[in-house]
């Protein structure tokens, strides 16, 4: 089976590539879509397939129902030394009406050249009155992570947005960080305020862990950095 899959998504990538963005087509019920890119995020934005460097492309398939499967390939050129990555995905999404909706799902992570065993993610997701809110369980060989998302949509009341990020993350093997110390679990989280400002967006971020400095080498979290980190960028649109 992994053979049939790996023979089709090539193709698929480089027809998107050609046309570089994403091909859709109605079939009935089903409304098909390969892309260059990965074609679909879940968990409202909190979990999306994984891209890669060299050549993919993916397919993705959803019915009026709000049923929704799809595959995402990265790196499928062997020959260039990078490992193989499949992303097969699943769920359900509706809207109840314009001011709630939801989502569940699973995402399986598979590596086909590699021995090592696949990570399987679990993801819901909820919107209620222009925000959003998610939530992600994953099991990876070593370690699982558990991580909830908040993105309100304050721009009425206060003209900023924010996203709120925390994470959960248990090691199966604790990681020695020296003094006799070691780190199995520990947690992470940002905070980002986003406001419009004469044509720019105005970018305040803080992240953080619960980790001291010495536990820092054992951080693998989501935030770029393991100690608390400020940062403001101000972007515009070309």
């Amino acid at each position: 089976m992994i053979r049939h899959v790996l023979l089709i998504l090539p193709l698929l990538a480089g027809c998107a590539a050609a046309v570089n963005q994403p091909v859709e087509r109605e079939l009935g019920d089903y409304e098909l879509k390969m892309s260059y890119a990965p074609p679909r995020s879940m968990a409202q934005g909190l979990v999306q397939p994984n891209s890669g460097t060299l050549a993919h492309g993916g397919l993705d398939v959803t019915h009026t129902s709000g049923w929704y499967f799809g595959q995402w390939a990265a790196n499928l050129d062997p020959t260039e030394g990078k490992m193989i990555k499949l992303d097969s995905y699943t769920g359900f999404k509706q809207p109840l009406d314009e001011r709630f909706g939801y989502e569940l799902g699973a995402l399986l992570h598979s590596y086909p050249t590699l021995s090592q065993r696949n990570v399987e993610e679990y993801y819901a997701g909820l919107s209620v009155f222009g925000s959003r809110l998610g939530a992600a369980f994953s099991l990876d060989p070593g370690r699982s992570d558990r991580t909830l998302l908040a993105d309100l949509d304050l721009q009425d009341d206060l003209g900023f947005s924010v996203t709120l990020k925390y994470g959960n993350h248990a090691l199966d093997n604790p990681v020695g960080v020296g003094n006799g110390r070691n780190v199995r679990v520990f947690n992470d989280w940002s905070i980002n305020l986003v406001r419009p400002w004469l044509g720019f967006d105005l970018n305040l971020s803080y992240s953080d862990s619960s980790l001291s400095a010495l536990e820092c080498a054992a951080y693998s979290g989501f935030n770029r950095y393991c100690d608390g980190a400020l940062t403001f960028k101000a972007s515009r649109a070309l």
